[in-house]
C-alpha cells in the first residue's frame, strides 16, 4: 500500500495507527511543482522563462495600490462583514449591467479568498457528500481535488476539437441519465485550452439544468481577456446560476487573494454562514485594493494588449517549432498543444524543456489524466521580451527540429 506524495504507511505516526484522513489523498496540482522546480533551478543562476503558470507578468493595477497606500494610515484593516464591504459588493453588481447588460443586485455579491474560496463556498453550499458533480475534461484541476477533498464526485465529460473543447447539451443529458446529476460547472474561456463556449450553447445547458433541477456553476474568472467576440456570463440566461470570478487575471492581482461569487438570493444567507465558519471574511486590504482597481481600466486593456501580442507570436511560432495541433485561443492567456507527434510522455517533455533550454510548461496531465500525456499547456501572460524569448529558444530545440 503506498499513498500520494510518498507518505507511507510504514510512517512514525502510522506505527501509532495515526494516518492522513482519506479525504486529503488529492493528486498535486502539477503546475505548482513546476513553478518549485523552475524557482529552483533559477536559484542556481540559470535563466527561466516562465510559460507554466496562469499569472499576469503585470503587478496590481496602480489605482489599486495607491487605493491601499491611502487607507493604511488611515484604517485599522481589521475584519469586515463576512460578505464583504459593501461599497465593493455595489461596484461589483455595476460590471454586470456595465459589461452584459444585466442588473444583479448587490445583495447577492459575496467577496471572498480568491476564486479558490468561492469554489469551497459554493461546492458546500450546493452539494452534499456523494453529490456528482459534472466536470469538463481537459479541465482545472483543483475543481476535481476540491470536490474530492469534500467527498463528492466529479464524473467527467471528455471533450476535443469536434466539440471545440466544450460539452454539449446531449453529453450531459446522457450523463445525468447514468450517474443522476447535482451539478455542472462550465469555464469560459477554459483553462487549459483558451476556448470559449457560444452563447447559444452556454444557454442550452444552464437551461438543460434549471429543468433537470441541476445547479450550474460558472467560472468566469478570465472574462475581460478575449480576443474576437466578448464572453458571455450566465447569469444573462438564469439568475440561479452560480458565477465565481476573481480579481487574480484580468486585474492582475493573483496574490492578493480576492475574489467574488454571485449567489442566488436563497442561497444568500447559505453562504453567509459558511463564509463566517471558514474564512471570516476576505482580508481588508485586499478588498480595498480590489474596489481600486475599477479605476485601472485604462491599464487593464493595456495588459490585454500585450497578452494579444503574445497570443500572436506564440501562435507564429510554435508552429514554426514543430507544434501546430493547437486548441482554439479565444480567450484566457493559453494555447494547449498537442504534442503526441514528437512524445508520448509530455511531463517528461515538460522536464527536458526546463532542464535544456529554460522554458517551463505545464504537462496537460494536471488538465486531463487520461490524454494529458499528449499535451502541454503555454501561458502567455509574461512579458513581452519573455515570450520572445522563448519562442526562439523552443525553435531552437533539437527535441523540437528533430536533429
Amino acid at each position: 500500500m503506498t499513498t500520494k506524495e510518498g507518505s507511507g504507511p510504514d510512517t512514525a505516526q502510522a506505527r501509532k495507527g495515526r494516518r492522513p484522513a482519506a479525504r486529503s489523498d488529492i493528486a498535486s496540482f502539477i503546475v505548482m511543482d513546476v513553478m518549485r522546480d523552475a524557482a529552483a533551478r533559477e536559484a542556481g543562476g540559470r535563466s527561466v522563462m516562465h510559460l507554466e503558470v496562469g499569472q499576469p507578468g503585470t503587478p496590481a493595477p496602480a489605482a489599486a495600490i495607491a487605493a491601499v497606500q491611502r487607507a493604511l494610515p488611515a484604517e485599522t484593516l481589521g475584519y469586515t462583514a463576512a460578505l464583504g464591504i459593501d461599497a465593493l459588493r455595489a461596484r461589483i453588481a455595476r460590471i454586470y449591467q456595465e459589461r452584459y447588460g444585466v442588473r444583479v443586485a448587490e445583495n447577492r455579491i459575496v467577496v471572498c479568498t480568491g476564486s479558490s474560496a468561492a469554489f469551497i463556498l459554493a461546492f458546500l453550499a450546493l452539494f452534499d457528500t456523494g453529490a456528482s458533480v459534472a466536470l469538463p475534461s481537459p479541465g482545472y484541476p483543483c475543481y476535481r481535488h476540491i470536490l474530492s477533498a469534500l467527498g463528492c464526485r466529479s464524473p467527467l465529460i471528455e471533450t476535443g476539437p469536434d466539440s471545440r473543447w466544450m460539452p454539449t447539451r446531449d453529453a450531459v443529458a446522457a450523463l445525468h441519465r447514468d450517474v443522476g446529476l447535482a451539478g455542472l460547472l462550465i469555464a469560459s474561456p477554459a483553462n487549459p485550452t483558451g476556448t470559449m463556449i457560444e452563447p447559444q450553447r452556454l444557454a442550452e445547458l444552464v437551461r438543460f439544468c434549471d429543468e433537470q433541477g441541476i445547479w450550474f456553476v460558472s467560472d468566469e474568472i478570465y472574462h475581460g481577456l478575449t480576443y474576437g467576440a466578448p464572453a458571455t456570463t450566465a447569469l444573462s440566461v438564469s439568475d440561479d446560476a452560480i458565477v465565481i470570478n476573481s480579481f487574480s487575471k484580468y486585474y492582475a492581482m493573483t496574490g492578493w487573494r480576492i475574489g467574488w461569487l454571485v449567489v442566488p438570493p436563497s442561497l444568500v444567507r447559505v453562504v453567509e454562514r459558511l463564509q463566517q465558519n471558514l474564512f471570516i471574511s476576505a482580508p481588508a486590504v485586499s478588498q480595498i485594493a480590489a474596489l481600486g482597481a475599477f479605476e485601472g481600466v485604462d491599464e487593464l486593456e493595456r495588459n490585454r494588449e500585450t497578452y494579444a501580442r503574445n497570443r500572436a507570436l506564440l501562435l507564429e511560432a510554435l508552429p514554426e517549432a514543430g507544434l501546430s495541433d493547437l486548441a482554439p485561443a479565444d480567450g484566457a492567456f493559453y494555447l494547449y498543444a498537442d504534442v503526441s507527434a514528437v512524445t508520448d510522455d509530455a511531463r517528461a517533455f515538460a522536464s527536458a524543456m526546463l532542464e535544456e533550454i529554460g522554458v517551463a510548461v505545464t504537462p496537460g496531465l494536471d488538465f486531463d489524466e487520461r490524454r494529458g500525456h499528449r499535451f502541454l499547456r503555454f501561458s502567455y501572460a509574461g512579458t513581452e521580451a519573455d515570450m520572445a524569448e522563448a519562442a526562439r529558444r523552443l525553435k531552437g530545440w533539437a527535441r523540437l527540429s528533430g536533429s
